[in-house]
């Protein structure tokens, strides 16, 4: 009887999600589901509602270990190999410094900008403490977080990577085309290298968003410092008091 039960809970599993595919996508999919095999679906998950919940419990787990393993093995990286993680990310600060800061921003996001500004006093304090990693992660929600980024990553190939990201975040409300031409005039930066690296920018761009959601980044700004990972809107005394433990 267990057995049956778990073969029909698997039966059920795939079932079901044929059913729901068809009942998102009804245009390509609602041909290829056989109406009695629906009912049959709801009426297995009427009788055995348990089905779905342990299987959904179960995925969860699986999820949560591929999530802790992935921020392990990110850590000990971080331990180990710091520069393996930092790659080719801008960076500031103390250059030997002990402390290591990695921020996952996005340039229209008003609690980055928020953020922003608390760390630039944090750096002016604690300038041979710290060094900050930039990681880009521009959110969907965003329309031009991307571009802001690309615009970010071309600047620093002619090495004003700073003080193009402070000007984004000091302009946040007029991100756009004008915008990112202006900030590069104002830099003296070679308009022509700039916009052919705006389009090669995107590699660089996807391969700290996977890592930020090989870490399960909930959002922006995200931040790992030391072993710990912070969220949210950054209080420079919650900085601060992390930094004196981490210590």
């Amino acid at each position: 009887m267990r057995q049956f039960l778990q073969y029909l809970r698997t039966w059920a599993i795939i079932s079901l999600l044929s059913v729901v595919l068809a009942w998102s996508f009804p245009a390509q999919a609602a041909s290829k589901v056989n109406p009695q095999l629906e009912q049959q679906v709801l009426e297995i998950l009427r009788q055995h509602p348990e089905v779905i919940i342990e299987s959904v419990q179960a995925y969860q787990q699986q999820q949560q270990q591929t999530l802790n393993q992935a921020r392990q093995t990110f850590l000990q990286d971080l331990q180990t190999n710091p520069q393996a993680v930092i790659a080719s990310s801008p960076t500031i600060g103390g250059t030997a410094s002990k402390t290591l800061l990695i921020e996952f921003s996005d340039y229209q996001c008003p609690y980055c900008a928020e953020a922003h500004t608390k760390l630039k006093e944090l750096l002016a304090k604690h300038e041979n403490e710290v060094t900050l990693v930039y990681k880009h992660f521009p959110l969907p929600i965003h329309p031009q977080a991307i571009p802001a980024a690309k615009a970010a990553w071309a600047a620093n190939q002619q090495g004003k990577f700073w003080l193009y990201h402070d000007a984004l975040f000091t302009n946040q409300k007029q991100l756009g085309e004008d915008l990112y031409l202006d900030i590069a005039k104002k830099l003296n930066l070679d308009l022509e290298k700039f916009n052919r690296d705006r389009l090669l920018a995107d590699p660089a761009i996807q391969q700290d968003m996977q890592l930020g959601e090989q870490l399960g980044v909930p959002g922006t700004p995200f931040f790992v410092m030391n072993g710990k990972n912070y969220s949210g809107a950054v209080q420079l005394l919650e900085i601060e008091s992390k930094l004196a433990e981490a210590a």
